[in-house]
């Protein structure tokens, strides 16, 4: 039976990692056609975007791994040979148990290093990529406060010339100076030996303010040079120190014992801490909900089995993320937002298990004659237009 588990789980690991990968590819698909970085340094980032990504596949894998063997067994008959020959149910579990320990210890391990490292290093690549081609970190109509002191607004790139149109520039780098900046031309030119990027403006005009003397004026200008380094922006991001999800547990531990004051950040930490144990845990309350399933299953078509267990795992995270919504707030505990999720789940799948073993009929029917009512309906509509 342990066996029996391995290929479904593979299959689904293989394939909802894709899924999750190619929802990625969209973000950075734009970087490969328009800014020319290397494909070497999109499949860099998806690499190590995959640890976040295995952090939800792994528990949904192991339950459809479990599933998928249970509607086999049960769809064979091989269940009720088992069942006549004196194997109850619960001695079918230890392998279950067994298999769900090994997802739970490899998402532990993706939740406690490969999550934080992963992002570090997407991080990291990123930095590498702006200071080699600025026009990355830029886009069309968006607010870009990556420079320390600087805001800058591009109303449209052209990714072939490089081009820059409609700029609009705050500049407060001068002490008691803050400087605007209106054009409708520009264009960057990189200097990465320097790390220094050029920004040359042309026909605008510059609006000081100054708020010591209280004092204002413009100036028209044909050129108008600008100076962006690189370095005070990879510095000016260390100084405001890593994201939650990029700490390891022991700076979150450090991080929540120093954190005086109970703000948003402070639970969203805490709530970061106990979703580094409650995901891997998910993988036993999952896994238990999915034995049920798949005996009870027999009955109906396997394909709403396979429903009914995307439909589990999608209401395990919805109230996940109920549980994230209303943590960050302090409404209650977010220790009570991130285990409520798996003392449902487990708490059900522990009810239909008992019943499953007493040989009581889950209501299974109903439900799958609901979906294929749906899909009826749906298939109707599609042919009418």
């Amino acid at each position: 039976m342990f066996k029996e588990m391995i290929p479904p789980f593979a299959i689904s690991l293989m394939f909802f990692t894709f899924i999750f990968l190619m929802a990625e590819m969209l973000k950075v698909i734009n970087m490969v056609v328009n800014y020319n970085v290397g494909v070497s340094s999109v499949l860099l980032i998806l690499a190590y975007s995959t640890p976040y990504f295995l952090t939800f596949v792994i528990p949904m894998s192991i339950m459809m791994g479990i599933l998928l063997t249970f509607l086999r067994l049960s769809g064979d008959n091989e269940l009720i040979a088992l069942k006549t020959s004196g194997v109850s149910i619960y001695e079918m579990l230890p392998p279950v148990i067994l298999f769900c320990l090994l997802g739970c210890l490899l998402t532990l391990f993706m939740t406690v290093y490969g999550m934080p490292w992963g992002r570090i290093a997407v991080k990291k690549l990123i930095y590498k990529a702006v200071s080699s081609n600025l026009e990355i970190g830029l886009k069309d109509r968006t607010f870009n406060d990556s420079f320390k002191d600087v805001m800058l607004y591009v109303n449209k790139i052209n990714p072939k010339t490089k081009e820059l149109q409609d700029i609009f520039i705050e500049d407060k780098r001068t002490r008691n100076l803050i400087i605007t900046v209106v054009s409708p031309k520009g264009k960057l030119i990189s200097a990465p030996d320097k790390q220094l990027f050029i920004l040359m403006l042309y026909n605008g005009t510059t609006y000081q303010i100054d708020l010591k003397n209280k004092s204002a004026n413009f100036i028209d200008f044909e050129t108008y040079e600008i100076r962006l380094d690189i370095n005070k922006t990879v510095s000016h991001s260390k100084q405001q120190g890593k994201h939650r999800k990029e700490m390891s547990l022991d700076e979150l531990q450090q991080y929540l014992k120093t954190r005086i004051q109970r703000d948003v950040s402070y639970y969203n930490a805490l709530m970061e801490f106990h979703q580094k144990f409650s995901i891997p845990v998910s993988c036993f309350a999952l896994g238990l909900l999915a034995v049920p399933l798949g005996i009870q299953s027999r009955s109906s078509k396997r394909s709403y089995g396979l429903v009914l267990g995307l439909a589990s795992f999608l209401l395990y995270y919805l109230l996940l993320s109920v549980g994230l919504v209303f943590g960050e707030t302090g409404i209650y505990p977010p220790v009570i937002g991130m285990w409520f999720p798996n003392m449902f789940m487990g708490g059900l799948g522990l009810y239909l298990l008992i019943k499953t073993a007493n040989e009581r009929q889950l209501k299974i029917d109903p439900v799958a004659g609901l979906i294929k009512r749906i899909r009826f309906l749906l298939t109707r509509r599609y042919k009418k237009v």
